[in-house]
């Protein structure tokens, strides 16, 4: 699935940065009889509304009909991050310091690959997170998934 990601990046990324908006996150869950392509879009101020998940639904579709970059069937989604936005590229990280994350590593990392804390810095392609009263550094190449921790009391 990550050749097939990198390529459905390639694919999808221009069309939605090109609509104004930040392609976030892609899940592609395929299924014998149906599956599930889901985009997450965002902007700089986090309003997205129908409306936008709309528009981008159209251009995606059309463009999935042109480039065919799968087979089988699937249904096309495309949703904002929601509160516990998937977290992907370095700028996403910077974006949020000084929130709390949760991160699991593709390999250990001080002994475990689960790590939820405050996102403190981003300092080169390394994450600082404060963790379990130290600070962690977590190499961006090492994160398998990241996502923001919600905050209700705000």
């Amino acid at each position: 699935m990550r050749r097939n990601q990198s390529q459905l990046w390639e694919l999808f990324e221009p069309v939605v940065v090109g609509m104004g908006y930040q392609l976030v996150e892609i899940e592609y869950q395929p299924n014998p009889k149906f599956g599930v392509l889901r985009l997450y879009i965002d902007r700089e101020n986090g309003d997205i509304q129908v409306e936008d998940c709309s528009d981008v639904s159209h251009q995606i579709s059309a463009l999935l009909d042109v480039e065919e970059p799968l087979s089988g069937r699937f249904n096309l989604e495309i949703s904002s991050p929601g509160l516990d936005r998937p977290l992907r590229k370095i700028e996403d990280f910077q974006r949020f310091i000084g929130e709390i994350v949760k991160i699991k590593t593709s390999m250990p990392l001080a002994g475990q690959r689960n790590f939820k804390g405050q996102l403190s810095a981003v300092e080169n392609d390394e994450l600082v997170l404060d963790f379990d009263n130290k600070q962690i550094r977590v190499p961006h190449a090492a994160i398998d998934k990241a996502r923001l921790v919600p905050n209700y009391d705000n």
